[in-house]
Order: structure tokens, then sequence, then C-alpha cells
């Protein structure tokens, strides 16, 4: 891969241009990282409203209407539903996982089968999400397993 960097004075925004043969796995890995750079979401805890980037969620759940989600240190909750925040982190290399759960795929260290279909993904801080058989065909089709 060739990086190069064209410092232009009247910029007034950053252009990132990618030049390839063909689109493939790589050329679009190298999109949902720029895309997560780049995304906010808020967030409240402790009385506060925090902004959060993109890429430090491990994953976004849905428990009785609230919606929260996930870091490695804290938990925020969000007024947004589930499927608003799945449309926020569109393109961004999130996942729908189970019917209540949105994971960064990022950010799974590693994954599980479980003997009734589902798999169990253990993020990279160690907390582990249940993925629902009906989920699980997207992630190994994701991982290049189907």
């Amino acid at each position: 891969m060739k990086i190069t960097i064209d410092e232009r004075p009247e910029a007034n925004d950053i252009e990132v241009a990618i030049v390839c043969r063909r689109t493939d796995r790589q050329v679009l890995d190298i999109v949902a990282r720029l895309r997560m750079f780049d995304r906010k979401v808020t967030g409240s805890a402790d009385g506060s409203t925090h902004v959060v980037n993109a890429e430090d969620i491990l994953y976004v759940e849905s428990v009785d209407k609230r919606t929260f989600f996930y870091t490695a240190e804290d938990v925020y909750e969000t007024a947004l539903r589930l499927y608003e925040m799945e449309e926020r982190l569109e393109g961004c290399d999130f996942l729908r996982v189970a019917k209540g759960c949105v994971v960064n795929f990022r950010r799974i260290a590693s994954l599980c089968p479980e003997m009734n279909g589902r798999l169990v993904a253990t993020m990279d801080n160690g907390e582990q999400v249940v993925i629902s058989r009906q989920y699980a065909p997207d992630v190994r089709r994701k991982l290049g397993m189907l």
C-alpha cells in the first residue's frame, strides 16, 4: 500500500481519495475505519452528556425499551432507539447480532460456537455478547466462513 499526503493551503477540509485496481475487502476495511474516525455519538452517564467516538463503542443494546452503548470503561444511555443507533453507525462496521443488540465488528477479539447454532463473541475488553442463531450466518458470511 502506498500512502501519499498532498498538503494544499487552499483546502478547506480533509479529503481522502483511494486509488485501487478493484474494491476488495481491504479497501472496504479502510473506508469503514475512515468513516468511524469521524463519527460521534452522544450518551448520558452520571447525570451528564458525553460525546463518544464510534470506534470506542463495543456494542449497543436495547433493554426494557431503553438503549445503552458500551465502551471498554463505561455504559451510556442514549435517547435514540436501537435501529436509530444502527442507522447512525451505518458504514462503520457495526453489525446486528441479535434482536436487541448491534456490535462493533472491529472490537470482537474471538468467536466461539455454541451447540444450538448461536455464537459467543468475546469483545476486546473480555466482555461476551451472544450472537443469536438468526444473525450467526451474517457474522460467518462477514468472516468469509460461508
